[in-house]
C-alpha cells in the first residue's frame, strides 16, 4: 500500500510540474506572438520606415554619375535596398529586376540602392543597372538613413504629399511580381 501511495504522489508531482512549465511556454509564445505581430513595437524601432513617415532629406551620386535627391524623387517611385551578404537579397534581385521592368516611368522611377560593407556590391549593381537608377553606399550611407533602413531587402513605394516625399507603401518585398508594378 505504501509504494501506491507513494506512485500516486510521484505522478500527481509529476503531472504539476508538468503544468507549470506547459504555462510558462504559453506565456513565452504569447509574447513572441506579440512581438512578431504586424504593428507591435512595444517601444521598439520597426525594422522599416512606417507608411505615411517623412523620407529624411539625403543625396548621393548613382553608379552612372548622375546625383539622386530624395527630396526630388517623383510621385510613386520604388526604392529597393539590397545587401550582397543577405542571402533574400540575391534570392529577390533577379524578381526585383523583373518587377522593375514594368514600373510606370520606367528606370526614372525605380531606385535601387546596394549597401556594400565588404567591397562586393558591383554584382547587384550590374544586375540592376539597366532596368534601375543605382547607388552603392556603405551600410551607414544618407539614402540608408533617410529611409531609416535596418532590415534587407527593403522595397518602399513613396508619393507625394504637401511638397514632402512620404512612405506610400514599405511591403513591397513580399509580392515581387510585374503585376504589383503596375499598381
Amino acid at each position: 500500500m505504501i509504494y501506491l501511495i507513494a506512485a500516486v504522489a510521484f505522478a500527481g508531482t509529476l503531472g504539476a510540474l508538468n503544468l507549470v512549465l506547459l504555462l510558462g511556454v504559453i506565456r513565452r509564445l504569447r509574447e513572441h506572438t506579440d512581438l512578431l505581430a504586424p504593428g507591435a513595437t512595444d517601444g521598439r524601432e520597426l525594422p522599416v520606415i512606417a507608411v505615411g513617415e517623412r523620407v529624411g532629406e539625403a543625396t548621393a551620386v548613382t553608379e552612372s554619375g548622375a546625383e539622386i535627391s530624395t527630396a526630388r524623387l517623383a510621385d510613386a517611385t520604388v526604392v529597393a535596398f539590397f545587401a550582397p551578404d543577405c542571402r533574400p537579397c540575391r534570392e529577390k534581385v533577379p524578381a526585383f529586376a523583373q518587377f522593375a521592368r514594368h514600373v510606370p516611368g520606367g528606370r526614372d522611377r525605380v531606385l535601387a540602392v546596394v549597401v556594400d560593407a565588404a567591397g562586393d556590391g558591383s554584382l547587384f549593381a550590374d544586375a540592376l543597372g539597366e532596368v534601375a537608377q543605382v547607388v552603392v553606399e556603405t551600410p551607414d550611407g544618407p539614402l540608408s538613413g533617410a529611409f531609416q533602413v535596418r532590415a534587407f531587402p527593403t522595397v518602399l513605394r513613396v508619393a507625394r504629399q504637401h511638397g514632402a516625399v512620404v512612405v506610400a507603401e514599405n511591403r513591397l518585398a513580399a509580392e515581387l511580381t510585374p503585376a504589383a508594378a503596375a499598381r
